[in-house]
């Protein structure tokens, strides 16, 4: 019975030390600096050179990254985004922004093009994917939401004729919006339909007329 007290201090002692490292600080949490670093290593463990598309689309230019950041950019870090947007747009051959709705529909409706099965980057071979993240016409129920509607695009700008003067800012903005257009996250694969070749000029001026001719569907 001698030992009772000695064995009772001890189980005090025990239950003393791990009440106390239940109380221990916990470790910090990450910082949003060392979140980005873990999300952009496992992007480029996942990722590989395959066919035509190659590792270096998860690479964020400098509008990528100043749009992916919870901060607002510095006015001087957006105004140089914008200049280096606008120097990559090729405005079009002798001044023709529209073609035929038609085919620019065709085009829209078509979702194929730029991934790893592909075995060509020719133009005529891919689609403007524009369906994949807008609706456009009413009639087509299969769209993605998570770019804007377009539905009346031309038409609640005030667009009546595309050949009118008054039209031309909303006529030139378009154009550069399709040929340089970018997803703003770590995978930066969204279609730049100039920019990165995915369509050629004449399709490019189909899929304007599409949003911008008032005798469009998109339109009506």
């Amino acid at each position: 019975m001698q030992n009772k007290p000695l064995l009772v201090g001890a189980f005090a002692a025990a239950a003393a030390a791990a009440l106390l490292a239940g109380c221990a600080t916990p470790a910090p949490p990450p910082t949003a600096a060392e979140l980005d670093a873990q999300a952009m290593a496992m992007h480029k463990a996942a990722f590989r050179d395959q066919g035509i598309a190659k590792v270096d689309r998860i690479q964020q230019d400098l509008g990528q990254s100043a749009c992916s950041s919870d901060k607002q950019p510095a006015e001087a870090v957006a105004k140089r985004v914008e200049a280096e947007a606008m120097a990559t747009i090729k405005w079009p051959t002798g001044g023709q922004y529209i073609g035929d709705w038609r085919k620019g529909e065709a085009l829209a409706q078509n979702g194929r093009g730029m991934t790893w099965t592909d075995s060509t980057t020719d133009t005529k071979s891919n689609g403007a994917q524009c369906y994949n993240c807008h609706e456009i016409d009413r009639k087509e129920i299969s769209f993605g939401t998570i770019g804007p509607s377009l539905w009346n695009y031309g038409k609640i700008r005030g667009v009546k004729d595309v050949a009118d003067p008054a039209a031309a800012p909303i006529v030139q903005y378009t154009w550069g919006k399709l040929w340089n257009s970018k997803a703003y996250s770590a995978c930066s694969n969204m279609p730049r339909m100039g920019h990165m070749k995915l369509l050629d000029e004449q399709q490019i001026r189909d899929v304007m007329a599409l949003l911008l001719d008032p005798k469009s569907p998109v339109n009506q």
